[in-house]
């Protein structure tokens, strides 16, 4: 798509509204993470977006898992670059979570973007970037959502911490809406947001105050939190202006928040093409 044409579709666009509760990595606590079975939990807990991770295999497929080395998920040596999405796809990651989930393997984000559509689940896409520079996984990820995002869904925001990804995003993609994604915000973090048009601002927990959340909602961006699992933190973020939080265990925070404030009253983001 053009850049000019894609500006207009994103200016033109409704604004979708976030949920209060995304699951992390799926339901990270209560299944394997970045797994099938994780975004099936999330669903059937009834959280409408989940969060995962991307990196690129040694075919330069974007395969979904956080980790640079298989040796926390699986307890195997060598990375994630080393091996192709095919051979990724034969190893067991969730034996080690749980012997239920014997068998859970990592999918690609091609798959991942299918199994999502048929549980009716939104994402947040974190980027991590190839050894050979984020640019190349900025490219990957993105001609796959070019292709494989259902139409059916609104358009995932995309993060990342390389923010040399979220420039490649702007420069040659920006119809994929962008997520600033910080530990801490730096002093820049304004202008940064600015120059990388931004949708959302996502900020780790431990470098949030009232101060700082309201610095940056006077940016007019949502802004959401990573990771929250208790409730009365939860809720002190939203009395302070958050609009989301990210959740290990995301079905448990909704029930203890109540469903009815699965949705935020004032954050959303403006969505790309569906499709």
């Amino acid at each position: 798509m053009p850049r000019g044409i894609a500006l207009f579709v994103l200016l033109a666009m409704d604004r979708v509204p976030l949920p209060r509760v995304i699951g992390h990595r799926g339901s990270a606590a209560t299944a394997p993470e970045n797994t099938l079975a994780g975004f099936r939990r999330a669903a059937a807990d009834g959280v409408p977006w989940v969060e995962f991770d991307v990196r690129l295999a040694a075919d330069g497929v974007p395969v979904v898992i956080h980790d640079a080395t298989l040796r926390r998920t699986a307890g195997l040596g060598g990375s994630i670059a080393e091996r192709t999405s095919t051979e990724l796809a034969r190893i067991d990651v969730g034996r080690r979570f749980g012997r239920a989930f014997a068998d859970e393997t990592i999918p690609t984000l091609a798959e991942t973007c299918a199994f999502l559509a048929a549980l009716g689940l939104c994402a947040n896409v974190e980027i991590k970037p190839a050894p050979a520079g984020g640019a190349a996984a900025a490219r990957a990820v993105a001609r796959t959502l070019d292709r494989s995002w259902p139409g059916t869904l609104p358009a995932p925001i995309v993060s990342s911490f390389d923010w040399s990804v979220l420039a490649t995003l702007a420069a040659e993609a920006p119809h994929w809406p962008r997520g600033l994604l910080m530990r801490h915000p730096p002093r820049d973090w304004a202008g940064w947001a600015r120059r990388l048009g931004v949708a959302s601002l996502h900020v780790g927990d431990g470098g949030l105050d009232r101060p700082t959340v309201a610095a940056l909602k006077a940016s007019d961006l949502p802004v959401l939190a990573y990771t929250v699992n208790r409730a009365a933190r939860a809720r002190r973020l939203f009395a302070w202006g958050v609009d989301a939080v990210f959740s290990d265990r995301p079905g448990a925070l909704l029930r203890a928040l109540g469903r009815k404030v699965v949705f935020s009253g004032s954050g959303s983001y403006i969505p790309g093409p569906r499709g």
